[in-house]
């Protein structure tokens, strides 16, 4: 091979690990950094134990995580023989996250589990501890960064996405605040921001935020968009650049998962999807832990009907593998 100067160029570069690629692209799991190349096949969105209690109530004593982590185990196995590699594990701090608990079943099964930094507003603020009304943005992001930069609660733990929720009509003050505080917490740290959200409304004022801001749309996931009744706004929030996360899949309702689908394929939007089923989990204070919707339908029944439908495998592999590794991915820095 002839090496011009543009060859040789590159060839500096990679060796600086400067050039983009899947070496320098990784997700922060709860045993540390894991190369995207390492993803497999990914839920994007799912929960393994879920505390609806309410920030004054909860704490780790509601659980005991060895009996919590038998229930749990058994339906991320059943995933894993389906081809499962990576997990994210969406419950926000004081609603039950656990980095503790994750890290049993990361090691127990050898899935890359990854947990969040962030505050839930949604339900009302019932899941926001009391410290976040007073704080503001900027204290809100100190804590979020720190998390990322130290670790959760002295774990070590750290977290791989910031997760916040907000209600579903305009955007209150208090929740303005949590979508600022991502926007910091994202530019000190390229964390990607998944917020609970449903409605077109709070989207597209999340967005607005996050522009003036400077963090670009594709640094937003739209959680729960399949509340949106309208396809329309997903196209338009897809166009400028944003995540539409589709994200309740169950058995019963493949056929209306299929129709959003198809509307993004439609419109050349695939590569802005993501899915999953917002499914578990273990409930604390019911017994053994409540009822456990498993995770497997994804990876099974629908996956069956997209390829009866006109997808290819390689469409499919787009939605579960390449799509959340350019979603979640984060930079190594140069040395």
């Amino acid at each position: 091979m002839k090496f011009t100067c543009r060859n040789w160029f590159i060839l500096l570069l990679a060796l600086w690990g400067c050039v983009p690629g899947e070496n320098n692209h990784f997700i922060m799991t709860v045993n540390g950094p894991v190369s995207t190349a390492e993803m497999g096949t990914t839920l994007i969105h799912e929960h393994v134990l879920v505390d609806f209690i309410g920030a004054d109530s909860t704490g780790y004593r509601r659980w005991d995580r060895q009996e919590a982590a038998r229930i749990i185990l058994p339906y991320l196995r059943e995933a894993q023989k389906k081809g499962l590699q990576t997990f994210f594990d969406c419950t926000p701090a004081f609603i039950g996250r656990d980095p503790r608990l994750l890290k049993m079943l990361a090691d127990s099964t050898g899935l890359n589990i990854v947990t969040n930094t962030g505050l839930y507003g949604a339900v009302d603020n019932k899941f926001l501890p009391l410290y976040a009304f007073d704080a503001t943005a900027e204290d809100l992001a100190a804590r979020w960064i720190r998390e990322f930069e130290k670790g959760i609660e002295g774990t070590g733990i750290k977290p791989g996405f910031i997760k916040i929720g907000v209600n579903p009509g305009r955007l209150s003050p208090q929740h303005r605040k949590l979508i600022t505080a991502a926007a910091i917490t994202h530019k000190a740290t390229g964390l990607t921001i998944a917020s609970h959200t449903g409605p077109a409304e709070p989207a597209f004022q999340q967005l607005e935020i996050l522009e003036k801001e400077g963090v670009p749309a594709s640094a937003f996931i739209w959680v729960h968009a399949q509340n949106e009744p309208d396809p329309a706004r997903h196209v338009e929030a897809a166009q400028r650049g944003a995540w539409i996360s589709l994200d309740g899949l169950t058995e019963d309702n493949q056929q209306d998962y299929l129709a959003l689908i198809q509307n993004l394929k439609e419109n050349n939007l695939l590569d802005h999807l993501l899915l999953s089923h917002d499914a578990g989990w273990y409930s604390p204070g019911e017994l053994n832990g409540g009822e456990f919707r498993g995770y497997t339908t994804l990876l099974t029944s629908f996956r069956e009907r997209l390829l009866a439908n006109g997808f290819s495998d390689d469409e499919f592999v787009k939605i579960v593998q390449e799509n959340p590794a350019r979603a979640f991915s984060l930079m190594k820095s140069a040395e």
